[in-house]
């Protein structure tokens, strides 16, 4: 199945395997939106991904 075009909605994104994965699905052309509640890495991380020619975007989430 390929990701490229699709938006990917990732919560718990500003660290460990949400943030891995968040990478790893807009290096294969996914369009993600970011959810967590640590701003700072959030915009870090979409940063990061937008200097690599990846599409993302983030919003402070608290799932509980």
């Amino acid at each position: 199945m390929t990701v490229k075009n699709k938006v990917v909605v990732i919560t718990g994104a500003s660290s460990g395997i949400g943030a891995t994965t968040a990478k790893q699905l807009a290096s294969n052309g996914a369009k993600v939106v970011l959810g967590a509640r640590r701003e700072e890495r959030l915009a870090a991380l979409v940063d990061e991904i937008k200097a690599a020619g990846g599409q993302a975007a983030y919003q402070v989430t608290d799932v509980t």
